[in-house]
């Protein structure tokens, strides 16, 4: 053990770029898709993944962008003799080669999770010692993104080091011969926005969301997030996002949140933070006026532009925002937020300085008149030659494209 800790410190001093072997180019823009944890947590089984990859499809979502289908914890079942991992036998009796393949006949990708730990969060075989192993048997299946989680990884000095981990995944991901996008979910602990770009193709910021608009929730020695409380923890590490690396705060609870509006703000700014969207809802099941937010294609567009560029507070309020977001071809999107439970009045007269210090990027506005487009119908809304007036409901977000004239 001694002689095992000093050769995993003596990687800590080597450079990043020689631990990691990323596949590059799997993740130009961020990536879409469906998770089974939000909604289901371990109650998975492969019925319910055929169920939600036939409704992905059959509700435009997967033709709209969402194409990872992704099991979360609990799908294991036991290690054989030689060390193999195997899903449990009760919930996918037909194997996961057999359901990558039910889910690739269908336009979809295959998604898997694993632990940098002794065992996941929920204490099925993690992937510690059979790293190698266990992305030779992914790849086997047919898998095409792998979550990788923190529990169980030691405490105080036999505590692993993370990029020693996330290097070693990305490394044996690389060597399985089948490109696998990797997602980093060490919840921020470590600052990966810093690091992890040589090993994955996103890395978790926060601890886990939860469906609520503005709460904490302590869970011991670990806190669950709502929507305001992750958002305010993006601004700052925005620089560190783009394409084929991207920050990511956590899975959407679109669909699970109680109000309409509540999961309109929610989606217009994931979209805004170019963020990973991975649905977290019963698809299924899902009502028609969510379906409606989540392939509404202006929004899409903001969160997939080429430039990857993550939106910053550019008006703020105690009860209304205005977030900014510098997109590909010149235009900019805004995001007009109302926190509160309150409707509120509000007004952009246009006589603030947009401009995005980080990315060079300059709205010109007191030379340059644009056209105001309301992203969420596609109605023109004017022009910043007058003042734009709004009504906010609560909690609500109205989105718009500054588009050049």
């Amino acid at each position: 053990m001694k002689a095992a800790l000093l050769a995993g410190a003596a990687l800590t001093l080597l450079p990043q770029a020689a631990l990691a072997q990323k596949v590059e180019g799997l993740a130009l823009t961020p990536p879409m898709g469906w998770n089974s944890w939000n909604h289901y947590g371990c109650n998975i089984d492969e019925a319910l993944i055929r169920q939600t990859a036939d409704a992905l499809v059959s509700s435009g979502l997967r033709d709209a962008g969402y194409v990872y289908v992704t099991l979360d914890d609990c799908w294991h079942g036991t290690r054989d003799e030689q060390g193999n991992i195997r899903p449990d036998p009760d919930r996918f009796p037909s194997g996961m080669a057999a359901l990558g393949d039910y889910i690739h006949a269908r336009g979809l990708k295959f998604g898997i999770y694993s632990d940098a730990g002794s065992m996941t969060c929920a204490g099925r075989p993690g992937s510690q010692g059979y790293e190698f192993q266990d992305a030779r048997t992914w790849a086997s299946w047919g898998v095409d993104y792998v979550k990788y989680d923190w529990c169980n990884t030691g405490e105080g000095a036999d505590r692993r080091n993370p990029r020693e981990a996330y290097a070693t995944i990305s490394r044996a991901l690389a060597a399985s011969g089948r490109p696998m996008v990797l997602s980093i979910c060490e919840w921020g602990d470590n600052q990966p926005w810093l690091w992890g770009r040589a090993s994955g193709h996103l890395w978790r910021t926060t601890g886990d969301i939860t469906n609520c608009w503005d709460c904490v929730i302590g869970h011991g020695n670990w806190q669950s997030r709502g929507i305001l409380p992750i958002l305010d923890q993006q601004e700052a590490i925005r620089a560190h996002s783009g394409p084929d690396g991207w920050n990511d705060p956590d899975m959407m609870e679109v669909g699970n949140l109680p109000t309409l509006a509540e999961n309109r703000s929610h989606f217009a700014l994931w979209a805004m933070l170019s963020a990973p969207l991975i649905l977290g809802t019963d698809v299924p099941a899902m009502r028609p006026e969510i379906a409606a937010i989540l392939t509404n294609p202006r929004l899409l567009a903001i969160d997939q532009d080429a430039d990857g560029i993550a939106a910053f507070r550019w008006i703020r309020t105690p009860e209304v925002e205005v977030w900014a977001k510098p997109l590909a071809d010149g235009d900019w999107a805004l995001a007009v937020l109302n926190r509160s439970g309150q409707p509120q009045a509000f007004a952009i007269d246009w006589s603030q300085q947009l401009q995005d210090g980080t990315n060079q990027r300059d709205g010109q506005l007191a030379s340059t008149t644009w056209a105001i487009e309301d992203s969420w119908t596609g109605r023109a809304a004017g022009t910043t030659a007058q003042p734009l007036d709004l009504r906010l409901e609560p909690r609500d977000t109205a989105v718009f494209r500054l588009r050049q004239r």
